[in-house]
């Protein structure tokens, strides 16, 4: 009896196996608009009916959302990249959640090897999204999704569908190299210096006296410079060691930073200012919603912590904007202002930071004759880097930059802006 049972049981698999197969083919390729919402029903009310039951059907779409996470994985995507992505074409909510909870079981079935061979910002990235194992088992998926959004089976295996055909239909994109370990390098302290330098910017963020807020951002902005100089320099007294294994090897790397919408290309402006500035190259994929940063890995750990303080200013200071034109009946709380003042706001940071960045180098190099060849040659293999992962990039023009108010008031707001500069308003 018990034979016959698990008999059924694996028949019953099989059978829902090739049919969420079937489903996803017709769902896929389907076009968009009308034949991809009728093809999804379709599917949905078949899968829904199917003769194998809820819990073969289940563990079917579990398996075949895994397995096109791991497509997409194999494609260039990271799990920020694919929530993100997920996000703007489904609109958020359940289908992501579906995608999420995809990354959980791929992350569980790959296991600790996989894990750290993809490296800590991967393992980060999971632990943001909440990708964990929520559900009682494989077979019990489907009707654990159902209950817990109390919706019915149908539209449940209707959003799991309308999620897998995002992922079936996303394209290939650049991955970013694999982060390398740095012999002899890294200490036990560098973790705590970056916690450090996040509280430092949190605080002057969220204080609403300038005075201390600016010697809050000016101790980290001296952490940040003082570490991707200490950091250049050891990579390059040590390099004389590597060759006989006891020594640094350094090398270009690359993150991706979300750029989310309204006023993206400002956006990303803004992001190629702080990158440029730290001896980073930015490169900005707008279909997908990223820019890719290419640098050392202090110096992009640098970038990514300003670009988020001076994005929060900015949206911060934007509205603050916006608002009092309007408390004097002239609003200006349009897409041309606000898009305008970014950019604007960016153009500023643009000269601030690369006036900011020259004078401290030139500080440090006067103590230390050897920096600057330190640096041209990391700034001839970051450029190199660039090249070899972004062999086609064209210029952006940039729309909507058309009110003088919002140019005016932008350029002002980026004056105020601290940047951790001691002496600076």
């Amino acid at each position: 009896m018990s034979k016959r049972k698990d008999g059924q049981r694996q028949q019953d698999r099989a059978a829902a196996r090739e049919l969420v197969g079937t489903v996803l083919g017709s769902v896929r390729y389907a076009e968009d608009g009308p034949p991809a919402e009728d093809a999804l029903e379709a599917g949905a009310s078949m899968l829904a009916a199917a003769p194998a039951g809820p819990e073969a059907v289940g563990a079917a779409l579990l398996a075949a959302a895994e397995d096109a996470v791991r497509r997409c994985w194999q494609g260039g995507w990271q799990p920020a990249d694919l929530e993100r992505i997920v996000r703007r074409e489904t609109g958020g909510g359940p289908r992501t959640a579906v995608v999420v909870d995809a990354m959980a079981v791929e992350s569980q079935r790959a296991g600790r090897a996989a894990e750290r061979a993809r490296g800590p910002r991967w393992a980060d990235q999971l632990r943001d999204l909440g990708a964990e194992i929520w559900w009682s088992s494989e077979t019990a998926y489907l009707e654990d999704l159902t209950r817990r959004r109390r919706s019915s089976r149908f539209e449940t295996t209707y959003d799991v569908l309308a999620a897998l055909r995002v992922l079936a239909r996303l394209p290939r994109i650049t991955p970013l190299p694999t982060a390398q370990p740095v012999r002899g390098g890294g200490t036990s302290t560098q973790p705590r210096l970056l916690g450090r330098i996040r509280g430092l910017l949190a605080k002057a963020e969220a204080t609403d006296y300038p005075e201390e807020a600016e010697a809050l951002s000016a101790k980290a902005q001296e952490l940040m410079a003082r570490h991707s100089i200490d950091e250049a320099l050891l990579d390059h007294h040590a390099g004389a060691d590597a060759g006989s294994g006891s020594g640094r090897t350094a090398a270009p790397a690359a993150i991706r930073i979300g750029i989310e919408g309204p006023y993206e290309q400002a956006k990303a402006l803004l992001l190629d200012a702080v990158a440029a500035a730290n001896r980073c190259q930015a490169v900005w994929s707008g279909d997908v919603g990223f820019s890719t940063l290419i640098g050392f890995k202090a110096d992009l750990e640098a970038a990514e912590l300003l670009y988020t303080s001076l994005l929060l200013q900015a949206t911060t200071a934007m509205h603050r904007a916006g608002d009092a034109h309007h408390s004097h009946g002239r609003s200006r709380r349009t897409r041309d202002f606000r898009q305008t003042f970014l950019v604007a706001y960016a153009d500023r940071i643009r000269t601030r930071l690369t006036t900011a960045t020259k004078e401290a180098t030139t500080e440090a190099a006067t103590s230390t004759p050897d920096l600057l060849p330190v640096l041209a040659a990391r700034e001839v293999a970051v450029a190199q880097t660039a090249g070899e992962l972004f062999p086609e990039t064209a210029a952006v023009r940039m729309r909507g930059v058309r009110d003088a108010a919002g140019w005016e008031q932008g350029r002002a707001a980026a004056d105020r802006a601290r940047l951790g500069r001691r002496g600076e308003a």
